[in-house]
């Protein structure tokens, strides 16, 4: 009776002791505030554009869509479900989500269990010792809880979410990065089977000119130096053909790598390149903030970096543990359960660090350092956002307006070589003007394609600088929340499509 008097004042003064800790813990450290930054009321680059909004229907997580080409479509889904480096990121999400659960585990006590066994006999000579082997049967467990009343624990779960969500962050940041250098390739490569038309053309013509060349050499009314020339001329310019070959190759191999496919099984029909930039909705420049997962990511890891001051600064306290033990113990098997075998303890202890030779000073500064840099990076990739999407849109602008020159410029040097070739076949010009003319007409015609393409990289770089369709609201999905990766992940392991 009086033992379970015992056992029931121990418990009672753990309830106390744990109401206690409960009622006054505190937390150190200051609580997060987002650092501030200047956003400019709009984009100085901006004329013409539609104002559209984060949850705009024209702009969505499937960007590439607004270009309207099916075969950039399905090259962009593979790459949802089979780019490594994008497999690679959604594991670090894991893992971050995981280091979340892991700090949790600090709320809770630990449990230990176990059970041994042993024989042994001391020596005959130690005073006391009848020499006689002894068997010790034994069923411990003991709980050991540690009061979180600094904080310590509460701050390191809240830079572990904040770390899960700049993890997420991240994610979407990669698979954006990923998506964006998959459009730009495609279109480059559209760009070179334009540039591959041309010439092709290009040669065509020049085979009817050495024709015509040759034709008037043996009626005797030119030199042999005008069939030279235009046999140069021909050459060189299916020269140009071939090396686009080496260009688009590469091309091709980067898109098998960035969809997950080995390079010598993946190939793209001759396509050339023929439309032009989708109207793309800009939105105001505070927007951008929430809508880029990069700016997110850092401005998750300077909260998480604000919990680890606090978390520095809770071990300048002393800890308070609590723990508890029992179980049997005995020399003889068919006993180990009876009541007289039981054995358990329980107490408290506080316990602090008196020196430490400047150990913990040197954290919290390096905390607070950490802190700091964490809000210089976030600020400055605020900046590199509004100066990318105003690089882009000034880029859009100023390639529309050089576009609409280059094309009068196209249609110039083709009027100007028909005028050169019936001045030639009248004699009144010799062959030097028509192949000049032919140049320059080539010439106009690539850079009026070579626009075209850094036109639509400069689209697809304008969708990257805005988010591509991302908004910071997906950082607050539930924790246990299968992301569209994982499930793809799995899928992918178990050879479902």
């Amino acid at each position: 009776m009086k033992k379970n008097n015992i056992i029931r004042n121990s418990f009672r003064l753990a309830l106390s002791l744990s109401l206690l800790v409960s009622t006054t813990a505190c937390t150190m450290g200051r609580d997060y505030i987002k650092p501030e930054t200047r956003s400019p009321d709009s984009f100085k680059e901006m004329k013409g554009w539609k104002i559209g909004k984060p949850n705009d229907e024209s702009i969505g997580e499937a960007w590439w869509k607004v270009f309207n080409d099916p075969q950039l479509n399905a090259l962009e889904e593979k790459v949802n479900i089979s780019n490594q480096n994008i497999m690679a990121a959604e594991a670090r999400f894991r893992q971050a989500r995981a280091a979340v659960q892991a700090a949790r585990s600090g709320y809770f006590p630990g449990v230990n269990a176990g059970a041994s066994f042993s024989r042994s006999q001391k020596s005959e000579n130690i005073k006391g010792s009848t020499g006689t082997v002894n068997s010790d049967f034994m069923l411990p467990a003991d709980i050991s809880w540690e009061a979180d009343l600094w904080g310590k624990i509460r701050r390191t779960v809240e830079a572990s979410q904040a770390g899960q969500q700049a993890s997420a962050a991240d994610l979407a940041a990669v698979r954006l990065s990923v998506q964006a250098e998959l459009a730009q390739d495609f279109f480059q490569l559209r760009t070179l089977d334009s540039q591959k038309k041309i010439l092709d053309s290009t040669v065509e013509l020049y085979e009817k000119s050495l024709e015509m060349a040759r034709n008037r050499y043996d009626s005797g009314v030119v030199s042999k130096s005008d069939v030279l020339q235009a046999e140069t001329q021909l050459k060189s310019t299916q020269a140009q053909v071939i090396d686009i070959g080496v260009q688009r190759a590469q091309l091709e191999h980067a898109i098998a790598l960035l969809t997950g496919q080995p390079a010598s099984n993946f190939s793209l029909a001759f396509a050339p390149l023929e439309v032009s930039p989708p109207p793309i909705p800009v939105g105001v420049p505070s927007e951008l903030l929430e809508r880029r997962p990069d700016i997110a990511s850092a401005e998750r890891h300077v909260a998480a970096a604000n919990a680890q001051i606090g978390a520095a600064e809770a071990a300048f306290y002393p800890t308070i543990r609590l723990s508890a033990g029992g179980g049997y113990e005995s020399s003889a098997i068919d006993k180990l359960f009876d009541w007289p075998s039981h054995f358990w303890s329980f107490g408290p202890s506080i316990s602090g660090n008196v020196f430490d030779g400047g150990l913990r000073s040197a954290q919290s500064q390096q905390a607070q350092a950490v802190y700091d840099a964490s809000v210089a990076a976030y600020r400055n990739n605020v900046l590199s956002g509004f100066q990318e999407v105003e690089d882009n849109l000034a880029a859009l602008r100023i390639l529309e307006e050089e576009a609409k020159v280059q094309d009068d410029a196209v249609k110039s040097a083709q009027k100007a070589l028909d005028v050169s070739l019936n001045q030639y076949k009248a004699g009144t010009v010799s062959y030097v003007n028509v192949i000049i003319s032919q140049t320059v007409k080539l010439s106009n015609e690539k850079t009026a394609t070579s626009i075209s393409g850094r036109r639509m990289a400069a689209s697809v770089l304008l969708v990257k600088a805005l988010g591509g369709g991302w908004n910071s609201a997906a950082l607050n999905a539930p924790d246990n929340m299968q992301t569209a990766n994982e499930a793809d992940y799995e899928n992918t392991k178990q050879g479902k499509p």
